[in-house]
């Protein structure tokens, strides 16, 4: 018998697909667009496994191709407008207004939006929190350890992020927090404790994934000479599963695999098997018989 409530089959961990069938009666589909936006910290180079992408296509123009995609698998599609290409906030209040009202006439069901907490303040936060579709705001943090976070050139602390997570949170808006696991110079006791302190934000929802080495990045120069090692699937299902048991249980896991660009990606080639991943760590967590939260403490 699965010891998980949050799940309806053998999953041991609060799934996206759990989360949209009970609060929104099915599955919501992902429509990735490119609303042009930068970064902030691009002039220093960004951060060492960032490959930067773009699509000259308009807003619109993306929404109806990814449309067209997934409504040739499901006709009565639920579809978000993920807006997941750089920092969606690294603008103008007005220009941030004005991305919202697009995805409205879009008529997408909801809106999801990535950013970086330091590129976020009160005016950015109630223009956030005023909108009037299900909206989540997806946060990297990837570390809570500044000493990683200078040396892949994340460009902001763990206390930018507090900052800009606990705006958001004051504002009511709902809030998913980006890891990576296999960071440069982490070991498997930091990677734990990075999942340790992001637990008792109790946010409302987490992605992980493993570190990509993407072809014509600073990884990968650092990958060819022999200075960054990937973790192995073995070592990422392991770590992954002991995070798992840190979170408290109402936090959704929207993410445990990443998917890297499989024309660029040069490491670790597992990576690019999502199923034996996410099978890997059902099997480990049914092994171990733990599951998501079984080592959730409040916070004192």
């Amino acid at each position: 018998m699965n010891p998980f409530p949050f799940s309806d089959d053998n999953k041991r961990y609060h799934t996206l697909a759990y989360h949209n069938k009970h609060t929104y009666g099915g599955r919501v589909y992902k429509a990735t667009l490119d609303a042009h936006f930068s970064c902030p910290n691009m002039k220093s180079g960004g951060c060492i496994y960032c490959k930067d992408t773009f699509d000259p296509r308009t807003i619109e123009e993306q929404w109806q191709s990814e449309c067209e995609r997934i409504r040739a698998k499901d006709e009565s599609a639920k579809i978000c407008a993920y807006f997941g290409v750089h920092t969606n906030t690294f603008c103008a209040p007005k220009k941030l207004s004005k991305l919202l009202e697009r995805a409205v006439r879009l008529d997408a069901f909801s809106v999801s939006l990535a950013t970086r907490a330091d590129c976020l303040d009160e005016e950015k936060a109630r223009i956030l929190a005023e909108f009037q579709k299900p909206l989540t705001v997806e946060l990297g943090l990837q570390t809570i350890r500044d000493k990683t976070a200078e040396y892949i050139n994340r460009g902001h602390t763990f206390e930018n992020f507090l900052n800009g997570y606990r705006l958001l949170k004051a504002h009511d808006i709902r809030v998913c927090v980006h890891i990576i696991n296999g960071l440069p110079g982490e070991d498997r006791e930091m990677m734990l404790e990075t999942a340790r302190c992001l637990g008792k934000l109790r946010p409302n929802g987490v992605k992980i994934h493993s570190l990509h080495v993407l072809r014509g990045t600073r990884l990968f120069e650092l990958y060819k000479i022999g200075e960054y090692t990937p973790l192995t699937r073995e070592e990422y299902i392991d770590i992954t599963v002991r995070q798992l048991e840190l979170f408290p249980p109402e936090t959704v896991i929207e993410r445990v695999t990443g998917d890297g660009d499989k024309s660029l990606l040069a490491a670790p080639l597992w990576s690019a098997d999502k199923i034996a991943v996410l099978g890997g760590l059902d099997k480990h967590l049914a092994e171990l018989d733990t599951y998501q939260g079984k080592l959730f403490k409040e916070q004192k």
